[in-house]
Formats: C-alpha cells, structure tokens, sequence
C-alpha cells in the first residue's frame, strides 16, 4: 500500500548522447529548456501592445537615429539612461539593423547570470527566433549559441575569458558593456582590457551603459569620450519612505506586502531582501499569515536567488493563473536588468550582501551592509518597467541622504583578487600595480594575491606565470582548486578529485527539512551514513559514488535528504571540467579505494590554510595565526577525539568564526609529505548552525554566513 515513488524525469531516455555513446549531461539544466515557452502578457500595457509597439514606446526609441549616428563617429560611447529606458534590449538590435552583425557578433556583458539569460530570451522574442539561433547566451558551464549567433548576452566573466583565446575578440564588431555602474570585479578589469583593445582595433565599438550618473568618470577613463543621454523613464513611480527606523526589516516587509495585497489595488508585488535565509524566512511568513486569515485573495510567492535551480528561477517570468497576484521575494539579482513584466509595487528591505575579503586574515566575509543610492534609485525604478507604480522604502529618508553610499565601493577594493591576478598575467600584464583600473584596489590585497599563487607555484620568483599557472587559467575555478586538479594527475587521482572539485562548486548539497522537527533526527542519522570519519571532502566523493550506483536516482536523493537539482549540476559541472582536462590532454584515473591519496593531493593545494590544534577545540592558521573552530556540520566535528592538525577549504564567519572545510594532518614517516584528512567545504548551512546551537541569538546574526567559494 501507499504512494508509488517514480523519477522526476531524470532517467537518460530522450536525452542527446555523446560521441563516446554516453549521455551529454551537458545539455541538462539548462535555463532555455525551461523557457522555452512564449512569455504570457500579464500587465496592461502587454497585453494591449504588440512587441513592436512595446519596442516604440521605450524612450530610447525615440533618439534610436542621433544614438546610432554618435555610435558610428565614435569608437566609445557612454550611454547613460535611467532603469526601463530599453538600453539592454534595444542598444543590440538597433547595431542588428544598422549592420554590425554582418563582420562580427555583437556582444552585450551583463554582472549577473540571470539577466543574461531572460534578456537573451526576450530579445529572441522580439526579433522572433528561438532562444540559442540568432540571439544566445553563455554564462559558466552554459553555453546556449550557436553558428547563426549574432547577438550574444553573457555574462563579464565570460567575456574575459574569451580575451584569453582572443586577445583582439575578432569574433566581434561591437561590445556592449551593460549594467557598468554595478562596478563588478570582472568589470572593472575588462575596462582596462578593453581600453587597450580599442586602440589596437579601430573597426570595434565599445558601448558602455549605465543607469546612473556616475558618467564622467567612465568617460574620462576611456579619454573623455562623448555622453550621450536617454531621456525619460517609462512610467512614474511613487516613492514612498517609512517615518521610523524598523527594527526588523523582515518583519516589516511581510506586513508591507500583506497591506498591499490586501488593499486590491492590483500589480504584482517585488520584495528585496539581502539573502537567502532572508528570502526563505520571508517566503514563510507571508504564506503562513495568509493562510491565517479568512477569505483572503489568493497569492504565489515566489523567490529568486542566484543558487536556486534553473526551473524555479524561470518560474517568476511566467503569467501567475487569472486572479492570482505574484509577489516575488528577491536579492539584489533583481536589481538590473530583470523585467518582470506586471511589477507594480516594490518593497526594498534596504540592505544587500556584501562580499568583503581581510587580506590579513585571508578570509572572505559575505556580510550585511546598507545598499547605496544608486541601488536605492535602481530598486525603484523595478517598478516603473511595465506601468505606473510605487517603492515602499523600509527605511527614513533622513537615512537615504545621510548614512547611505552615493554609490556602492567597488567589487575590486574589497575582494580576493588571486583570480583576476592569475588571468591578467596571462594575458602579458607584466607590472600589475601600472594596469589601468579605474579605481586601482589596496595593495595589501594585490600582494596577497602575488604570493597566494606564488605558493602555489603558479607564479614563480620573479612574477612571471610559469607552466603551472598556464594551465590553472584554463580552468574557470578557485586558483587552490585549478592546482588541486593539476596536481591529482600525477598523484594518479584526477576522476575523484574531479567529482570534489565539482560538488564543491554547486551550493549545498544536504538539506534540512524544515517543516517538520521530528525529521532533523533521523535527517543527521541518514548523513551519518555517508560521513567519512576523516573527512567531509571524501564524504562529498562518497555521496556521489553512492547516487551515481544508484543509477542517478533522484527518489534516492529525496530519501537521504540530498538536493537532486544540486547533485545533477554537479555532474553537469564535471562533464564541463573533464572536457577542460581532455582538451588539455590530462589523464584521467581513479586512485580507487586507496583514499590516502586524495588526502595528499588536497594537502597538495590547500598546505597554506593549515591549523593547528590550540586549547580544546580550537585551532590557529600555521602561517597567520587566524583562531578558528570546526564547524559542527563537519564530520570532524564530535568525532571522538580532535585531530592536531587539519586543512580547511574556507573560513566562514558565524557567531564565532568556523572553519568549514578543514583537513585533518597526520605526519607519515614513508611519505615526505604531510597527509590530510579532507573537511568539509561549508556553504549555506552556516546558518543551520545558529538556529540549533544559538536559539537565543538574534536575526543579524545569520547574516555573517559566506555562501559558496567558486
């Protein structure tokens, strides 16, 4: 008796097959599968308006022949136009029409994976192909393009990654740099890149767009080129502020979006919030108190986050059923370039997550900071795409002009930089502190970087990229992970350091139920059983070994608590990496059971983030000195007996700072190297940690939670 469990579509039949006769898992997952519907008209203006129409009323049309015109005498314009002027959609067809495409793609760089994709798939609407002809995307490990490509919507990194292979980018005629005032890592340094590019190629258009009026210096960057502005927003919006500080901005939130719903006024409804536990939290709420009330109307609330899967995140672009209002729990991913058509009313919570990287302490902190103005206009003007609307700001306006950011700090002056350090020396950037940033970052964090990739042999004494560090570009990962996979070669373990590199890459595979707390029991007896004693690395292996013998089963994964979503990207992200590794002519072999050799390879890479054991159960960095605790999710944690050395894959803040990903050492008199027990690499369930251990803590204290390293 009872329900019979079937797989949710996930067995091989149907699925293209590759030229060794296996299944291309390549395919899987991709965003375009799950948009490959007609997007429904919600909105008034929608409905009533054909494309065309809708492509005429957008302000940029109006000024399409004097935007071409400069476009044309210029080898670099700077377009400035405020949020739903047309600038991401329109800017690529017009160069379409005015035959760019001819003698080269036309590329459009956006900060984020999710605009690339649901702009690529509104621009195929508009000029009427299908998603991956005419017009594509790439975003890491996706690719959806093909030979017929003529516009092409990706996102930065991938840009400069293509300027590796490309150092001129023949492939295109005109480049458009959107979204340029997000002043992203990747950004920044394609701004330098590109600079010198233009110079070599007088035939290629640079075109940088940006939302606010932070123009000047973009144009004195690039030699004091011409503005040209967009005038007008699309529709009105009302801004309104809260009179007193709010003490919880969730709280508040929920009861903003059940005023608004409850007031009939109709339109979707865009709530921001700084991440995902704040996203969940909030989805929770507002379902449990409509249920509460009687007779209430009825309501979807739907989240979007950049780690939520593929079909979940094409869920918000489609039409909610007749009668059905939409509210939309979002971070800031839905800040640029996101149209969600039928958007009336936006509910900005104030505040977004802020990676900031203490090159001292060589940890990475994804904190809470208040967002700058420039976001604040940016959120507002969500609700202005599709109709006239209003922006309920959870925050005084005495606050908006005096504590917040004219604009946000740069990406590149609070992040690790060992990536951007490692590509720019391949591209021949000899002396890096001359390399034309338009805000150069802290020396401390440049240097720290150098001598990261120096211990890791990819730079050698004198700063120059030797044969290591050549092939660690290749590789779209963490520098520490690029050498861990280079190194497993000749340890003779690349096919298992394969699969750790590859769930290391995904967010969190085990999940918690939350819905019912009898569950959590037998949830940590089920983890149990995939525990390695030694290390959470090797569990991870383990954990894929298991589900790929049994047949890549997603009934499987639902009964020991593990995300099937999470586990199929994992293996799509491994079919990406052995390509990589084929090309590059690396063998791959499996070390078998002998996993002592696995634990010497991520010794291998990751020796510069050992500790050592210090008082009870606290441990000290070897080389900073950094203390740091084991964290409980790891199967270090509550082993037995506390090993005196481990490795650790990152540092995490919580209420005390937690090592996530550590390696317990052993010294070998037979080995000259020191072996590592692998532990785990710690992602979002940090916060899992709090509500167990810390009850009494306060909401602020999650919000100190790093979430997944590649």
């Amino acid at each position: 008796m009872g329900i019979k469990k079937t797989e949710d579509g996930d067995s091989s039949g149907g699925k293209p097959v590759g030229e060794d006769g296996k299944v291309d898992y390549r395919t899987d997952q991709k965003f375009a599968d799950h948009m490959k519907d007609k997007s429904e008209a919600s909105s008034e203006f929608a409905k009533k308006k054909t494309l065309l129409e809708q492509r005429q009323y957008l302000p940029i049309f109006a000024v399409r022949q004097q935007l071409l015109n400069i476009i044309r005498d210029n080898s670099i314009v700077i377009v400035v136009g405020e949020t739903g002027s047309g600038k991401t959609t329109q800017l690529t067809q017009y160069l379409h029409e005015d035959g760019y495409t001819s003698y080269g793609m036309v590329g459009c760089t956006q900060p984020r994976r999710v605009a690339a994709m649901s702009v690529a798939k509104r621009v195929s609407e508009e000029l009427g192909s299908n998603l991956g002809e005419e017009v594509g995307y790439a975003i890491r490990f996706e690719d959806c393009t093909s030979e017929k490509t003529v516009i092409k919507y990706m996102t930065d990194g991938i840009l400069l990654r293509e300027s590796l292979r490309e150092s001129d980018l023949d492939h295109y005629s005109a480049v458009i740099m959107d979204e340029a005032h997000e002043r992203s890592l990747n950004t920044d340094v394609l701004f330098g890149l590109l600079r010198e590019v233009v110079s070599r190629r007088s035939d290629l258009k640079l075109i940088v767009t940006s939302a606010t009026m932070d123009s000047d210096k973009f144009a004195a960057f690039f030699g004091n080129v011409p503005i040209f502005h967009i005038p007008g927003r699309t529709f009105p919006v009302d801004i309104l502020f809260s009179k007193t500080p709010q003490e919880d901005y969730v709280e508040a939130a929920v009861k903003q979006a059940l005023q608004i719903h409850l007031s009939g006024m109709g339109g979707d409804i865009l709530i921001f919030m700084p991440g995902q536990e704040d996203i969940e939290v909030t989805s929770d709420q507002i379902v449990e108190r409509l249920e509460d009330l009687e007779s209430a109307p009825p309501l979807t609330v739907l989240p979007i986050y950049s780690q939520l899967p593929s079909d979940l995140q094409a869920k918000i672009f489609q039409k909610a059923p007749d009668g059905v209002r939409k509210c939309i729990v979002a971070t800031n991913i839905a800040e640029t370039s996101l149209t969600v058509d039928g958007i009336m009313f936006v509910v900005d919570a104030g505040y977004c997550k802020l990676k900031v990287f203490n090159p001292r302490i060589g940890m990475d902190a994804l904190q809470v900071y208040p967002i700058s103005q420039a976001n604040a206009n940016q959120r507002a003007g969500r609700a202005g795409r599709t109709g006239p609307g209003q922006c309920y700001r959870l925050y005084t306006q005495s606050a908006f002009k005096n504590e917040m950011l004219t604009t946000t700090i740069p990406e590149i002056q609070r992040t690790n930089l060992a990536n951007v350090v490692l590509l720019l020396k391949s591209l021949g950037v000899q002396d890096l502190l001359l390399f034309h940033f338009m805000d150069p970052p802290p020396e401390d964090n440049m240097l720290n970087s150098m001598y990261q990739l120096w211990i890791l042999g990819a730079l050698d004494n004198t700063g120059s990229l030797t044969p290591t560090g050549r092939l660690m570009v290749e590789f779209p990962l963490d520098p520490a992970l690029s050498k861990m996979l280079i190194v497993s070669c000749d340890m003779g373990c690349s096919a298992d350091i394969l699969i750790i590199v590859s769930m290391l890459s995904v967010p969190a595979i085990f999940y918690r139920p939350k819905v019912d707390f009898t569950l959590h029991t037998g949830h940590d007896q089920v983890r149990e059983k995939f525990s390695v004693p030694e290390s959470d690395h090797l569990t991870y292996l383990n954990v894929y070994l298991q589900w790929k013998n049994n047949n890549y089963s997603s009934i499987w994964c639902n009964e020991h608590f593990i995300h099937t979503k999470a586990m199929r990207k994992v293996r799509e992200v491994r079919s990406q990496l052995k390509d990589i590794m084929v090309q590059q002519r690396m063998n791959l072999v499996s070390c078998g059971s002998d996993w002592d050799i696995i634990r010497k390879c991520i010794c291998a890479a990751y020796f510069h983030q050992a500790a050592k054991l210090k008082g009870i159960g606290e441990y000290v960095n070897v080389r900073t000195g950094m203390p740091c605790h084991l964290h409980p999710t790891s199967s270090l944690f509550g082993m037995g007996y506390t090993p005196d050395y481990i490795t650790y894959h990152e540092l995490v803040m919580t209420t005390k700072v937690t090592d996530p990903a550590s390696t317990q050492l052993r010294y070998d008199l037979d080995c000259s190297e020191m072996m590592f027990y692998t532990l785990t690499h710690q992602k979002e369930l940090s916060y899992i940690y709090i509500y167990i251990y810390q009850p009494s803590s306060s909401a602020t204290v999650f919000y100190c939670v790093v979430t997944c390293v590649v």
